[in-house]
């Protein structure tokens, strides 16, 4: 076939799917507004959506900010603790603070769970791992996984953790040193490359050193770099949005996508080769020993644990995982392993530099430790280091949102009735099939009826004692929802916790953390996890300088 017939050909199948795709959005407007019509949320109040705007609803104006959450707490404060607000192609969605209604839609699985758009979304950065499979499938790899991220298994890891953070030390040590005074640091680059150094080594003893120690960089350190710009800009662009509800456009290249799908294929292609080595290791043991079993297996990574739970013998067929199950968790693990706990300690890092008596009372209590070393029981024993982590988690939580989609009708029930535009109150939430449910994660936290007044501010000894009404937040750790609850509470919370107290322990005893910029010139940038950027240099994507020096002992 010449090359211009397959200029033509191409050009075809593009305007085909451009075709497609615009009698899709005929198509679902029409069905949306047919379903307004009988849908029991037009009796929820919320903002008024313009007539023009049907394709887009609210969901252009809450791209347009940078802190999304602070629009919805003004919609909160217009139109009460349950509202509706138009998604995309004017669908109507929920936006609730009440414990109550959260709780239900957290636990009740058969009821609620993540939508295909929401899955797509999380495959595209993830691939098909736990964080992207529903129902049975997800109880059954869940119930396997979970001992691998029990205490005893956190515990082994702890080495590693602190391990990595005097790596990462030493290394802000030298461009201290090489400055001759405090260095402008950029802390979120640091602590991407601490802790996906620590997801390579704890999850599958992989030396990914993107920390640089051995001067060579491995494809998996390459596949994570993110080009200048990357990250620039408010949410997802347009063309990926797109993609989410109209699959057929996968085949239109773009940029996040590409880069998504390279990076995947090296995870896919290292994974491969992991796996094969560490079953064989595991073949040749077992056939060894007349057969492999779960107590057999020795090692501490998770490659390894989810390798036993599919092969050993005393295992039941209905439980096992697949080859291409365990493959579906490493893109999971490299992913969702670093980024979220790399992202919460440099909000750590920006608090503590806004607050110097904080950081001086903290460092106080890391520096009575006498060791350099210390283990999991001795980090989670440190009292004030506990509530900073706390309160830095409840104020920055590093993913602010995330929504669930009614399998069918359901009427919620409520701790505190609403009223709704015809001045009726109601005692429960009637939720349709189909629609979205918000779990407005950093609402909650930063909920003035939850905190009290001063619930904006950074105050860790708020943890002290904290307020009564902070005791019904359905959170699986500290009445928060920083790591979600229910079924699909996030199953690597320990891991992110002690990591993220490891790196704190280490790096505040060592210097001493200053703001490089005013702190209103930082801005949050929400997709799915919320990243740090300077507000006159979005094009440079993520980043948080900070003026860090060596800590001189009094």
């Amino acid at each position: 076939m010449s090359s211009a017939a397959l200029a033509t050909s191409d050009s075809s199948f593009r305007y085909a799917c451009i075709a497609a795709g615009l009698s899709f959005i005929i198509i679902k407007l029409i069905v949306s507004y047919l379903s307004y019509l009988r849908s029991p949320l037009r009796d929820l109040p919320g903002p008024k959506a313009s007539v023009w705007n049907w394709i887009f609803g609210d969901m252009k104006l809450l791209a347009k900010e940078f802190d999304r959450v602070a629009v919805q707490e003004r919609w909160d404060s217009a139109y009460g603790h349950v509202f509706k607000y138009k998604g995309y192609f004017n669908a109507d969605r929920i936006h609730t603070t009440d414990a109550r209604a959260l709780n239900y839609f957290l636990t009740r699985s058969e009821d609620f769970s993540k939508s295909d758009q929401s899955r797509r979304n999380l495959a595209r950065a993830l691939g098909n791992g736990l964080l992207v499979v529903n129902g049975e499938d997800h109880r059954r790899q869940r119930r396997i996984m979970n001992p691998a991220f029990g205490p005893a298994q956190i515990r082994e890891l702890t080495s590693i953790f602190v391990d990595k953070s005097i790596i990462l030390r030493d290394k802000w040590a030298a461009m201290i040193t090489q400055s001759g005074s405090a260095a402008r640091i950029d802390v979120l680059s640091g602590l991407n490359q601490m802790t996906l150094d620590v997801i390579g080594m704890a999850g599958f003893s992989y030396d990914i050193d993107a920390l640089g120690v051995h001067g060579s960089q491995s494809e998996l350190n390459r596949a994570f770099q993110r080009p200048a710009g990357s990250t620039a800009g408010h949410g997802f662009p347009f063309i990926v949005i797109a993609k989410t509800y109209f699959p057929i456009l996968k085949f239109i290249p773009d940029r996040m996508s590409n880069r998504s799908s390279r990076a995947q294929a090296i995870m896919r292609r290292v994974g491969m080769q992991l796996l094969a080595e560490k079953k064989a290791e595991l073949l040749s043991d077992g056939g060894a020993k007349g057969g492999v079993e779960r107590k057999d297996v020795v090692g501490r990574d998770l490659l390894t644990l989810l390798i036993k739970a599919n092969m050993a013998a005393d295992v039941p067929d209905n439980q096992r995982l697949t080859d291409e199950e365990v493959l579906g968790q490493i893109p999971t693990f490299f992913v969702a392993g670093h980024d979220t706990t790399s992202t919460a300690t440099t909000w750590c890092l920006f608090a503590l530099a806004q607050h110097p008596s904080i950081q001086a009372k903290l460092r106080e209590e890391l520096l009575a430790v006498d060791t350099d070393a210390p283990t999991m029981d001795e980090l989670n024993a440190l009292r004030y280091l506990d509530c900073v982590v706390r309160e830095s988690l409840r104020v920055y939580a590093p993913v602010p949102r995330t929504e669930l989609i009614a399998i069918r009708d359901v009427a919620v029930p409520l701790d505190t009735p609403f009223t709704d535009v015809h001045g009726n109150l109601q005692h429960t939430l009637k939720v349709p099939k189909g629609c979205f449910v918000d779990i407005p994660i950093l609402a909650i936290h930063r909920s003035k009826t939850v905190w009290g007044e001063d619930a904006l501010e950074f105050k860790p000894e708020r943890w002290e004692h904290p307020p009564e009404a902070a005791s019904s937040i359905p959170g699986v750790w500290s009445h928060l929802l920083t790591f979600l609850g229910g079924a699909h509470a996030c199953i690597g919370y320990r891991f992110s916790l002690v990591e993220m107290k490891a790196l704190l322990f280490v790096l505040v005893r060592a210097f001493e953390y200053k703001l490089a910029v005013p702190a209103e010139e930082i801005v949050p940038h929400q997709m799915i996890v919320q990243r740090l950027m300077l507000r006159g240099a979005l094009h440079e994507g993520g980043q948080m300088p900070l003026l860090v020096s060596p800590y001189v002992h009094a």
